[in-house]
């Protein structure tokens, strides 16, 4: 079971959304999703400007065993990338919820409604067990 942090908002497809207060969210794969890529080795970065519908693939994350589509878990434009992955996309496994950030998100709407709190994610993730 994992430690989900509590001040973030969860996506079904395993996407955790940050919500900086400013119109703004930072947009990751979360613990679990990382583990069971295991040992990412590329992550393909969508390209800023670019709009994004809620469910919406704006990127795929490939490690040693598979490639996973990612899909965005709002709806808005995105203003930043996190280029470090391309050099160090093991980050994403090292540290899911800080470093290992994907992309940041201007939000078009209140498309943060919808999206999971940490124990109802915890509740997705127990039922599939």
């Amino acid at each position: 079971m994992s430690n989900l942090p509590t001040n973030l908002r969860y996506a079904e497809s395993h996407e955790w959304v940050l919500d900086n207060k400013d119109g703004t969210v930072t947009v990751g794969i979360t613990d679990h999703a990382q583990q069971a890529l295991g040992d990412v080795v590329f992550v393909e970065l969508p390209e800023v400007g670019t709009a994004l519908n809620k469910g919406q693939e704006f990127g795929v994350i490939e490690s040693v065993k598979a490639a996973s589509d990612l899909y965005s878990p709002v709806v808005g434009e995105v203003i930043e990338v996190n280029d470090a992955l391309e050099d160090a996309p093991e980050t994403v496994n090292e540290a899911p919820y800080e470093g290992g950030w994907i992309m940041k998100v201007r939000l078009d709407s209140d498309s943060l409604d919808g999206l999971l709190d940490a124990d109802a994610y915890q509740a997705t993730l127990s039922a599939d067990d």
